[in-house]
This record gives C-alpha cells, sequence and structure tokens, in this order.
C-alpha cells in the first residue's frame, strides 16, 4: 500500500543520508522483518533515561522510598502513546514532525515553532552534556570544563557511524543502553531493595504530601521529550519497506521493547536510592553525592558502575540530541548545509550554555542546572504533542490510519494533563512569570489549533 501523505515539492526527505538505506526483505518469517526494522526505539529510548532523569528519581526515592513507582510507570506508559503516533506519521505520512508543521501551519507559526524547538533541543543537550562531563569527573577526575569540551568528541564519531551505516549508529546506541542496564541490575542485587514495597509502589498510586506532588511532576516533566517526538517520526523512515502494516506492527513492538528497558532504568534509580538512601535518611540532590555516598554503603564497585551509567546516558542522549537538531532544521526550515556543519552547529549552541553554567557556578549545583533545563523542556512540550495528535487525527493526511476517536481524546486527555502539571511546575519555579508564559502558551495553541491549512 502506498502511503497516503506525501512531501511537498519544496520538501526533502527526513536525514536524508540515511533516509530509507535499511533494506527489510519482502519474503521469510515476520522475526525476520521485526530484527531488521526494529532499532530507531533504542535511539528514542536515550532520552528516557537522560541525566535530567536521574535528578528527579534519585530525589523522589531518598525523600519518599518507593511510594513514587507508580509515577515513573504512569509516564512510561504516555510516553509509549504518543512515540506510537510519531511512528504512525513517518511510517503513513512519510513525514517527520518539523515537516509535518511546516506543511500544516501557516509559515509565521512554523517559524515560532522552530524557534521554540531549538531551545528545547539546547536545553535538552545542555543536560546531557553536563552529565557526561559529571561521568568523565567522577571516574577519571577530569575537570568538569575539560568534561564539556570532550563531549564534543561525539560529532566525530556520529559522522563516521553515519558514514559506515545507520545500523552502525543504532549498534552503538544499543550497546550503550545495554550497559546502562546491566551497571543497575548490578546495583540493586547488591543493594537489595524490599521488593514487597517495590510492588506496592507500582501498583498502589500514594502522594505523601505536596513536595511528593513536585518531584513527581518533575519525573513527568523529565521523562516525556519534546525532541524525541521529531527524533522518532523521522527514524522510522529509515527502512525501506512499502508494506505499512507489516512496519507499523514491528515499530510498536521496537517501541514497547526499548521504552521498557528505558522504565528499568528509571524505575532502577528510584529503587536504588530507595534502598540505600532512604531508610539512612539522606536526601541526594546532587549526582556527585550519590557516587560519594555509594562508595561507602555498597562498594567502590557500586560507585563506578553508577558513573559509568552516568556517562553512557549523557553521550548516548548528545548523540540523538545531534540528531534531533539535525531534523529540526531541515523539516522546518528546509536548510541545506554539509552534514557536518549542521552537527557542529548543534552542538556548540549546547556547549557554550554548558560552559557558562559551569564556569559561573564552579561546577556546583549541577542539580539545579538540570532543573532548569527541564522546565524549559516542559514550556516547548505541549508545541510538539498537540501537532503531532492534530496532524495524526487528520483523515485528509492520514486516511484509513488516522487516529480513532477513542485514541484521539485519549492523546488530547494525556496532552492536556502534562501540559497541566508541565504549567504547574512552571509556576512552582518561576511563580507569577510561570503564570505569563503558560499563558501566552495556551494562547499561541489556540492560534494553532485556528490557523492550520
Amino acid at each position: 500500500m502506498l502511503p497516503l501523505a506525501t512531501l511537498s515539492p519544496e520538501s526533502s526527505p527526513s536525514l536524508p543520508e540515511v533516509h530509507r538505506t535499511v533494506s527489510v526483505p519482502k519474503g521469510g518469517p515476520w522475526l525476520r522483518k521485526f530484527l531488521t526494522i526494529s532499532g530507531p526505539a533504542y535511539l528514542v529510548s536515550v532520552g528516557y533515561m537522560d541525566p535530567g532523569n536521574w535528578a528527579t528519581d534519585l530525589a523522589g526515592g531518598s525523600k519518599f522510598g518507593y511510594q513514587l513507582l507508580w509515577v515513573v510507570l504512569l509516564s512510561n506508559l504516555m510516553a509509549i502513546f504518543l512515540q506510537n503516533l510519531c511512528v504512525r506519521m513517518g511510517v503513513v505520512a512519510r513525514l517527520d514532525l518539523a515537516q509535518a508543521c511546516r506543511d500544516y501551519y501557516p509559515r509565521p507559526a512554523a517559524i515560532i515553532l522552530w524557534l521554540l524547538c531549538e531551545v528545547a533541543i539546547i536545553a535538552c543537550d545542555l543536560a546531557e552534556v553536563i552529565g557526561s562531563a559529571i561521568g568523565l569527573n567522577l571516574l577519571f577526575g577530569i575537570p568538569l570544563v575539560m568534561g564539556v569540551l570532550l563531549t564534543g568528541a561525539d560529532v566525530l564519531l556520529l559522522l563516521g557511524l553515519m558514514h559506515w551505516g545507520f545500523r552502525k549508529l543504532e549498534a552503538l546506541v544499543i550497546t550503550l543502553v545495554l550497559t546502562i542496564g546491566f551497571c543497575f541490575a548490578v546495583q540493586i542485587f547488591q543493594a537489595q531493595p524490599d521488593w514487597l514495597a517495590v510492588t506496592t509502589g507500582l501498583l498502589h498510586p500514594s502522594m505523601p504530601n505536596l513536595e511528593a506532588l513536585a518531584i513527581s511532576l518533575g519525573i513527568l516533566g523529565a521523562t516525556v521529550m519534546p525532541h524525541n517526538l521529531y527524533l522518532h517520526s523521522a527514524l522510522v523512515q529509515t527502512r525501506d519497506t512499502p508494506d505499512i502494516e507489516t512496519s507499523l506492527r514491528a515499530n510498536k513492538w521496537d517501541t514497547i521493547i526499548a521504552l521498557g528497558g528505558a522504565f528499568f532504568v528509571n524505575a532502577g534509580i528510584l529503587i536504588l536510592a530507595a534502598a540505600v538512601f532512604h531508610p539512612k535518611g539522606l536526601v541526594v540532590d546532587e549526582l556527585q553525592q550519590a557516587h560519594e555516598l555509594l562508595t561507602p554503603m555498597l562498594g567502590g564497585t557500586a560507585a563506578t558502575l553508577f558513573a559509568v551509567a552516568l556517562l553512557c546516558s549523557g553521550q548516548s542522549s548528545t548523540v540523538t540530541g545531534t540528531l534531533a537538531g539535525q531534523i529540526v532544521m531541515e523539516g522546518f526550515l528546509h536548510i541545506k548545509i554539509k552534514a557536518w556543519v549542521r552537527r557542529l552547529i548543534t552542538r556548540l549552541l549546547a556547549l557554550g550554555p554548558a560552559l557558562w553554567a559551569i564556569t559561573a557556578t564552579g561546577g556546583s549545583h549541577t542539580v539545579q542546572m538540570l532543573v532548569i533545563s527541564q522546565v524549559v523542556l516542559s514550556m516547548q512540550l505541549p508545541f510538539a504533542i498537540f501537532p503531532l495528535v492534530q496532524f495524526t487525527s487528520d483523515p485528509e493526511r492520514m486516511g484509513e490510519y488516522a487516529n480513532s476517536a477513542a485514541t484521539r481524546s485519549l492523546a488530547y486527555l494525556i496532552g492536556t494533563a502534562i501540559s497541566t502539571l508541565n504549567f504547574y511546575l512552571l509556576y512552582t519555579e518561576l511563580g507569577n512569570w510561570g503564570l505569563l508564559l503558560a499563558g501566552l502558551a495556551v494562547g499561541f495553541w489556540i492560534y494553532l489549533y485556528r490557523a492550520r491549512r
């Protein structure tokens, strides 16, 4: 079956250098096709276990034990639902979210959406760069400023892997994700958590107090990343298959499995903090502090694994964040420049704020820097979710694959809930300025809804 929507004349394929470069076998067993199609969701999943998530999970586990595990689970289920909408857009319409926004809205609206998205990508990359720098500092004693500069080397690595084939890049990221999972599996085994309390925390929602609510909002705000919605809708187009049904089914399971692994990591961070720090009344709100406390409690191996996982988390997230920057620039603006220049610009836009933040604070207050980045992300999130739902619900562009009434209602409910909670996070962080920004955001969304083509 042919796609129901095609690129506009001025458009080019998303990620043109790797577009449809992975051939999917036409015959043979379904498992073989699934293994060929799977991979994009693993690149997306690293955004759900980045250093921004670590800060909120450590705080939640150390302060409230296992009680907020259900928040991690609920956030992950929302993310799986939204990422599957991205898959549907990429496979059926063969557009990424940036291209869809450019074709769906008037140019002034598309330009504003692009600017908001660029700010969000810089904020997200800021968290990953800082996380990688902290990991290098904990493992090798490298100063944070030097660590930030070294993270720029992954641009060269990304260029090399993209030249050798997109599957090489996926293999690298999957290896980093598996390393993170292994590190936390060992640490949880050493911590010996209360599994009955873990089950209770997952299946019995509770909210001890307003501070727990604030942390829960942070967990939610750090889980659903706007750049991942742009990224996933582009990555699924690296597969060359005309069979929409097979592609949708395989990508759905790819998303469930990959984000299930991300849930394990996020839950593992919270469980580790709940098992090791909470019983002793230790509140952890610094990544370096968690590393220092793990050494006397679980031994040097656990602390080393924590630092290794943090480095892998930050580095894998910066790779996918750079890809998202390319997708957004090409999709919204249709700018054609050399790949290495494009990626270098994206990275430099993040390195500048990271260097300024570290030199201004002397390398302390890393969690505060991460929180600021999450607040910026929360502001942009509605402008990724609602266009996604709006486009995938349009039968003129999606045909028989347009969202059903039930799917559309659930999607808008999730988007509204996430937006409301993130606006509350803005208010708690910025006060009346947060309310003003929230009001502007709502006004702009109403304009988008009415101005669509």
